[in-house]
């Protein structure tokens, strides 16, 4: 399900002090990952990730999509789970309608966390991915939601994806569990 409306894009970048997140991830990484959340850029978007965390939502779901030199990809908290069908990960989102775009002029560089979605900007919901590498040609189409402020190590450790279009292939490394630091 697709929310209409127009592609907003501002002209500002992530601002420190808002939402963390504590995302423990298991697997060939292991270890915390803590995630501030860029709430004056992208609103609907922090607050969709702050709720699914709350709920639980996110705990025991796979990076399922992990390619090397760019992004590592996980959030897909209806088909994600571990123990699930693996083929089905990277399909679905969550039980809340989909998002309208918050794109901003904040750049994809190492750390930075962006929405996922389909081919329309407007259909990100609960899946997300963590930059390896800088990657400009996502800057101005994907909305930026947060950026690792500890944790980089564990993040780069994750393990990578070898099947069609990095997906992970085997076992995948999991967020044990996702937990709101400060709201």
């Amino acid at each position: 399900m697709t929310v209409g409306g127009a592609t907003a894009q501002t002209a500002e970048t992530c601002e420190a002090g808002g939402p963390q997140i504590e995302v423990t991830v298991a697997g060939e990484a292991n270890g915390p990952v803590v995630i501030e959340l860029c709430e004056n850029i992208a609103p609907q978007h922090v607050e969709r990730i702050v709720t699914l965390a709350g709920e639980g939502a996110y705990d025991g779901v796979v990076f399922h999509r992990v390619i090397d030199g760019f992004m590592a990809q996980t959030g897909d908290v209806e088909h994600g789970k571990m123990g699930g069908d693996m083929r089905m990960a990277g399909t679905g989102g969550s039980s809340y309608p989909d998002l309208p775009a918050e794109f901003s002029s904040e750049s994809f560089q190492p750390g930075v966390v962006g929405m996922a979605r389909s081919q329309d900007p407007n259909s990100a919901n609960s899946q997300f991915f963590i930059m390896f590498d800088p990657a400009p040609h996502l800057d101005g189409s994907y909305t930026v939601v947060g950026r690792v402020t500890s944790g980089m190590d564990v993040v780069n450790a994750i393990k990578r994806g070898t099947g069609r279009n990095g997906e992970v292939v085997g076992q995948p490394d999991v967020m044990e569990s996702v937990r709101v630091l400060s709201n």
